[in-house]
């Protein structure tokens, strides 16, 4: 995590704010491309690494115009997932680390593209064509598995109605995605090798950022007494805090309980809720809040209109 901080300072000013905002208007922009010009992308556009080394060098940018649907429907219903999902991740990481996921992301597509061009193609002289690799859609559906670990008991609507946990979303599209490589190899390396390819290079870019990012350092039992210690502050600041709501007609002491919007666990099971450590006094937000609510500033009398 040192090296990423490290990173930040030197070009943390670089970061692109709400980068997911940008990159739906290239899906836009590209579907409404390949709807007046049917085949434009994959003519001129595409990460075709044989037309990249014989001078078309626009492609290592203009691939990612490839919209991840192309009916308008399914379109826009997965346009609105990814935004939402990265408006988040960006919310919960910081927009310098998400443009640093998503744009690894890419780059490692390039990297795979440029080396299943070189060792099937040119090495084992198997002619293929690396556009299949060339494509963020996987790369895309990789902040789903982020946003899973980050949030595991967030409630999807499944086709609008059902309600159903991340994590069992999760599970069953990492089931989906191995079977998508086995499906895909069954085709042989020239016609599925990208596409397999693909999806193994976008898990491999979330694993490698996840395990990055994590905090491995030893615990001493002093850090284990220092957790020990806060934690029962916690508990008897909450049985202090008279966060008492009518529960079925009888007062009940909730565990948590929102400062902006009320909310406690009796309301939704799958609701999370965390201390903010930037405001003065024992406030608690629920996930919702967390990131979006107003410093409370005791001590000078104001409030702070920073954000979490």
């Amino acid at each position: 995590m040192k090296w990423l901080n490290k990173l930040e300072r030197k070009i943390g000013r670089f970061a692109v704010p709400n980068l997911m905002y940008y990159m739906v208007l290239l899906y836009t922009l590209g579907f409404l491309l390949d709807l007046i010009m049917p085949g434009f992308y994959v003519t001129w556009l595409s990460l075709d690494v044989y037309r990249i080394l014989h001078g078309e060098v626009w492609r290592l940018v203009t691939f990612v115009l490839q919209p991840p649907d192309s009916n308008p429907f399914f379109l826009i219903i997965e346009l609105f997932l990814y935004y939402s999902i990265g408006r988040a991740l960006e919310a919960m990481w910081g927009t310098f680390r998400f443009n640093v996921y998503y744009f690894s992301g890419l780059l490692f597509q390039i990297i795979a593209a440029f080396l299943f061009y070189f060792i099937v193609c040119r090495i084992l002289g198997v002619p293929v064509s690396t556009i299949g690799i060339g494509s963020m859609y996987y790369v895309n559906r990789s902040m789903f598995l982020a946003y899973i670990v980050m949030v595991p008991n967030a409630v999807f609507r499944l086709y609008f109605i059902l309600p159903v946990k991340a994590k069992w979303l999760g599970i069953f599209y990492g089931i989906l995605m191995g079977y998508e490589v086995i499906y895909y190899l069954r085709f042989g390396l020239a016609s599925g090798g990208p596409y397999a390819l693909a999806i193994l290079v976008s898990v491999a870019n979330f694993l490698l950022f996840f395990f990055a990012t994590r905090n491995y350092k030893r615990i001493s039992p002093s850090e284990v007494k220092r957790r020990s210690q806060f934690k029962r502050q916690m508990d008897e600041a909450r049985r202090s805090s008279g966060n008492v709501v009518e529960f079925r007609g009888r007062n009940v002491i909730t565990r948590h309980k929102c400062a902006v919007c009320g909310r406690t666990e009796l309301d939704d099971d799958t609701l999370e809720f965390r201390f903010c450590s930037k405001c003065d006094g024992n406030y608690e937000y629920c996930s919702e809040h967390l990131y979006t609510h107003t410093h409370v500033k005791n001590t000078e009398g104001r409030k702070d209109t920073g954000h979490e």
